[in-house]
């Protein structure tokens, strides 16, 4: 039965794949400009954030500083959620800035020797967050046209990582001591600058990518008339963007909540981001695909109770 499962989806993912190819070949000048389209968002939106934060975390994870804050949350991150205090501060690096500098910044941890391997798959699973301003400022405020929506969207989104990551201590081997201080090489401001660069490149090709491919979604969706819920889930369990814009279209308490699954398991588009980076940490992928579909349905659940109490 296994294998018989493992050869279907190897079947199902090169007939997807095929079935791209001919649509951008028959198609080419359509999905052309639906890859420009991935590269104006992420040249205007992503690159003026993403490129100074994976820069100056990758510099304030070498500092004296650094070493100080996490020692000083160490204490209670290890009770809560059974990490160091390096995995706290790269938790409030990830909720402060978003996606995807939480996992660039446990990649580097990683590397440095700042994360033990026991913890850093609790790390990434508690780092990789959406920002407030992408979920107050753009979601709430600019598609939902309510910041206190944006505000229960966020604390729904950070409650239930943080809820679901508590639960993960309970199988946390032995704590190991963990340094404060980053090992092995000294890399310089130009090499820490190159690798952001190409950090941030990569994360503008996973977007641009994923903009066809929801193109495509959405051509395939209209002539079957999908209801707009389907619809919107669909597209954003690819990219979760386009889902929470299309579930703003009806406000309501199931649309927000549905859309707090969303940005927490982060759609196709967001997970390769990470995952670019998190595979390099020695984070398996179906481990961390079922902790983040979790904490996905925690948090919906948690955005669907509270958008009802405040009203929404």
């Amino acid at each position: 039965m296994r294998d018989f499962t493992k050869r279907f989806s190897s079947a199902l993912l090169t007939a997807a794949v095929l079935f791209a190819i001919v649509l951008f070949l028959v198609f080419p000048a359509r999905y052309a400009r639906s890859v420009r389209d991935g590269i104006d968002l992420w040249a205007v939106s992503v690159l003026p954030a993403t490129l100074p934060m994976f820069f100056l975390t990758a510099i304030f994870t070498r500092r004296k500083l650094f070493a100080r804050v996490a020692k000083a949350l160490s204490p209670l991150s290890a009770a809560l959620f059974g990490v160091s205090g390096g995995g706290a501060c790269a938790a409030l690096l990830s909720a402060l800035s978003g996606y995807p500098v939480g996992a660039r910044t446990v990649y580097d941890l990683s590397r440095t020797g700042v994360l033990c391997e026991d913890e850093r798959f609790r790390v990434a699973c508690l780092s990789t967050t959406s920002g407030p301003a992408f979920l107050v400022g753009a979601v709430g405020g600019g598609m939902f046209r309510s910041a206190a929506a944006g505000w229960v969207l966020f604390l729904s989104h950070l409650m239930g990582i943080c809820l679901v990551c508590f639960l993960l201590r309970l199988f946390a081997k032995g704590r190991r001591r963990t340094s404060f201080v980053p090992k092995g090489e000294t890399l310089s401001l130009s090499e820490l600058l190159s690798g952001s660069v190409l950090s941030v490149l990569c994360v503008g090709g996973a977007i641009a990518i994923f903009s066809v491919f929801g193109q495509m979604i959405a051509d395939l969706c209209a002539p079957l008339g999908l209801p707009a819920i389907p619809e919107a889930m669909l597209r954003g369990l690819l990219e979760m963007t386009a889902g929470c814009s299309l579930l703003s279209s009806a406000p309501s308490a199931l649309s927000l909540a549905l859309c707090c699954f969303l940005v927490t398991f982060g759609g196709l588009c967001v997970l390769i981001q990470q995952l670019a980076f998190l595979t390099q940490a020695g984070i398996s992928v179906p481990k961390f695909l079922a902790v983040k579909f979790a904490q996905g349905v925690v948090s919906a659940l948690l955005c669907y109770v509270l958008s009802l109490l405040c009203g929404f």
